[in-house]
């Protein structure tokens, strides 16, 4: 499809809008996770809507020391990955543009969350995102807006202000793009050299060793619960071998450790190994977390959790996370 390159909001503006518009937003560099949330936006918009993908690379965002200068440009790959994946605009404004008098003295705060993880790494990070966000939020207008799970204190933090700040727009969330190896796709992959990506892959490994490790503990934890809770039921179902299932079960869920802390030693004994590897993996964070505040759960928690991860190989940082569920079966 026919995709076009606009550079003002005033060009935008004057589109004529039919349906819903679904609003992506990057800062360039796309792959294949960037074209997935494009793909998702073209079915949510419908073929009588508008998809539009930002690309922007944010300065506030970016903090001293951090890739800014280097990071990489690549607006005409960009707009045809755009238009093959179903964009119908890519809309791609300058700094002055963006913030015509310069760095804006009136910003977004990302609060007590804000603080934490990424926050925590990334002093002023998520203010500059969150006010970024909301400017391109007003200059695009849409109904629906898609960002991807990997960053997934962003998207919580994107939710937060939507709802806190009454931003008439629908949040979607886009799960994860991984390489065929497990690696998150991450614009920033490409800075890592063929050592440092087999490295790199310790942070997905980590991910799914504490996933896997909690499969196994609800799976237990579940067949505690179904067998037989009395003697007179364990002696009626004896016969078919029920009572020592019984026993061993309810010995096993019993001496599992917290759920939590098993799931992070877990993902931790991966990174504690990729810290002796040439290069090694040097960890930023890893967290075990509530979703809705980021911060970390306890063993008797419920619900849906965040096992996220961060670290740097050689000059790269990387993040990535998987979603858990606590207590499904309960």
């Amino acid at each position: 499809m026919t995709t076009t390159l606009l550079r003002t909001a005033e060009e935008l503006r004057a589109r004529t809008r039919a349906g819903r518009r679904a609003v992506v937003m990057t800062m360039g560099a796309l792959h294949e996770g960037h074209a997935t949330l494009i793909r998702t936006a073209r079915r949510i918009a419908g073929r009588d809507g508008e998809v539009v993908v930002t690309v922007f690379v944010n300065p506030l965002q970016f903090g001293k020391g951090e890739d800014l200068d280097r990071y990489p440009r690549t607006l005409d790959a960009d707009v045809q990955l755009a238009g093959e994946s179903g964009a119908d605009v890519v809309f791609a404004p300058s700094v002055d543009e963006v913030y015509p008098g310069g760095e804006p003295q009136v910003r977004i705060s990302a609060g007590p969350m804000g603080e934490r993880l990424e926050g925590a790494s990334r002093p002023g990070h998520f203010d500059g995102m969150l006010t970024v966000v909301a400017k391109l939020l007003h200059l695009t207008r849409p109904d629906v807006a898609l960002y991807g799970q990997k960053d997934a204190q962003q998207l919580a933090l994107i939710r937060r202000m939507v709802r806190d700040l009454n931003f008439g727009v629908e949040v979607v969330g886009v799960p994860t793009v991984r390489e065929e190896d497990g690696l998150a796709l991450s614009s920033r992959n490409r800075y890592l050299s063929h050592r440092e990506r087999r490295t790199a892959l310790a942070l997905s490994r980590a991910l799914f060793a504490g996933r896997d490790r909690h499969a196994a503990q609800e799976a237990l934890r579940a067949r505690a619960r179904e067998v037989p809770a009395t003697h007179a039921r364990a002696e009626a179902l004896s016969a078919l071998g029920e009572s020592r299932a019984a026993a061993d079960a309810h010995a096993v869920a019993t001496a599992l450790p917290g759920a939590a802390a098993a799931v992070r030693a877990a993902a931790q004994a991966v990174l504690d190994d990729a810290a002796r590897l040439d290069p090694p993996l040097e960890l930023d964070y890893l967290a075990l977390v509530d979703p809705s505040d980021f911060t970390e759960i306890g063993d008797d928690f419920t619900g849906e959790a965040v096992l996220a991860v961060a670290a740097r190989v050689g000059t790269t940082r990387l993040i990535d996370n998987i979603p858990l569920t606590f207590g499904a079966a309960s």
